[in-house]
């Protein structure tokens, strides 16, 4: 009789202890722990400063199981520090990823090719394939504007294929009105993003002169793609 109430007793502690454990548990699951985080991308060598002040950074609750080991939310851990890699979007702010600038690495770090140069062109959603062109992707770079020696408008390859050297965040927001025939007016925002390409010096003064001078618009190709430059396309061929 005794050996088997000890026995009782020992069951009944060990299902309090675990009980409690679980308790415990699922308390730390809610506990929630003040941290800084990236809102939008900050550059390797921009300053905690300058971001704070662009509100690239905010201070946000987390719960303690998500905390990445080192993330503060002490915004004096990285007074007068700058970022010495890209931080992105969603980012727990991390005291080993900030430093001095002059530990900021002063070579570039996009693999950019022999002979060619790195040319960012600014596109919105629909003109640069959205969610789907990415760094390595290869794409081909089609103008639309006017031909001032026809008078025209034309659609015409700018380049056969390009090669994507980075993406970036959207960096702005343009509008436009449109008027239905009753004469009402929807303004529309569209968000416009930063793209990095490679280039070779002819091909930049081209897209340079393209972009400012009409519409750029990207192509996203495949290993199979086929791309063949011609003369374009105008009012006069375009149901051809």
């Amino acid at each position: 009789m005794v050996a088997a109430a000890v026995v009782a007793a020992l069951g009944a502690a060990l299902v309090f202890l675990y009980a409690q454990g679980a308790e415990n548990r699922a308390q730390e699951k809610f506990d929630t722990v003040q941290v800084l985080v990236a809102t939008q991308q900050i550059e390797s060598g921009e300053s905690v400063a300058a971001a704070l002040a662009a509100g690239k950074i905010v201070q946000s609750e987390v719960t303690s199981t998500s905390v990445v080991p080192g993330a503060s939310g002490d915004g004096e851990v990285f007074t007068n520090l700058v970022a010495l890699t890209t931080i992105y979007p969603g980012e727990q702010l991390l005291p080993a990823k900030f430093g001095a600038a002059t530990d900021v690495e002063a070579t570039s770090t996009l693999p950019i090719p022999d002979g060619q140069q790195a040319i960012t062109v600014d596109l919105g959603d629909p003109e640069r394939v959205a969610g789907f062109v990415n760094p390595g992707a290869e794409v081909t770079i089609y103008w639309y504007g006017l031909d001032p020696r026809s008078g025209q408008n034309v659609a015409r390859i700018l380049h056969e294929r390009v090669l994507v050297l980075g993406t970036g965040s959207t960096t702005q927001v343009t509008t436009t009105t449109t008027e239905d025939p009753s004469g009402a007016q929807t303004v529309e925002q569209l968000p416009r993003t930063l793209l990095t390409l490679a280039l070779n010096q002819k091909e930049v003064e081209r897209t340079i002169y393209a972009d400012r001078n009409g519409e750029l618009v990207f192509g996203l190709l495949s290993d199979s793609s086929k791309v063949d430059a011609d003369l374009g396309i105008i009012f006069e061929n375009l149901f051809r």
